[in-house]
């Protein structure tokens, strides 16, 4: 291991217990989901469109994948200075492990799904994008119900996505290519 190795693994190791302390210390509304973005702590409602869209995802990666692969409202830390996720919906690789400290790795999502927020709906656009790109995500799906959209994000490069594909609600997404292997229907998403 190099230097710059041995480095990299302390920053990420103190961030790892900023986090833990941050989230311990967190008093968390019943009917809210709590998640640091950047050092920032953002709480949200959890709203019944929002939930209806969670569900149709993972309903249609059940059919596919099994219950312990699917994810939502896990934390998971990503690269990036105290970024703890929760997000909405993701998918996990194939023997995917805990870290010692009983966290999902990083390293081992396959597909993250965001639904957008109103008072949150930066983040996902924004510094979550870029996390989930320098984390190697390779599908990060954002559902929009105020504008009825998807936005799909494929191919991480550095910070960034190559790809982005922009469909309306009602319109399929075709997933068959990449690592989740299936096309979503999102002609139940309900907008805001």
């Amino acid at each position: 291991m190099s230097v710059l190795d041995d480095r990299i693994t302390m920053a990420d190791n103190i961030n790892e217990q900023i986090l833990d302390e941050m989230f311990e210390q967190m008093s968390v509304p019943e009917g809210y989901k709590a998640e640091i973005v950047e050092g920032a702590i953002y709480m949200s409602p959890q709203r019944d469109t929002h939930w209806e869209i969670i569900l149709d995802i993972i309903e249609q990666l059940r059919s596919k994948y099994p219950r312990k692969r699917l994810k939502s409202d896990v934390r998971i830390d990503y690269p990036g200075n105290l970024n703890g996720f929760a997000t909405d919906v993701t998918l996990l690789a194939e023997g995917a492990v805990k870290t010692d400290s009983g966290n999902w790795r990083y390293e081992d999502v396959r597909f993250v799904a965001e639904v957008i927020s109103k008072s949150t709906g930066a983040n996902d656009y924004g510094p979550k994008l870029a996390a989930y790109a320098t984390a190697q995500v390779p599908v990060y799906l954002i559902a929009d119900p105020y504008q009825g959209r998807c936005h799909l994000y494929t191919q991480p490069k550095g910070d960034e996505y190559a790809s982005e594909t922009t469909v309306a609600f009602g319109t399929d997404i075709d997933l068959t290519c990449t690592p989740v292997g299936l096309t979503l229907t999102t002609g139940e998403f309900p907008r805001d």
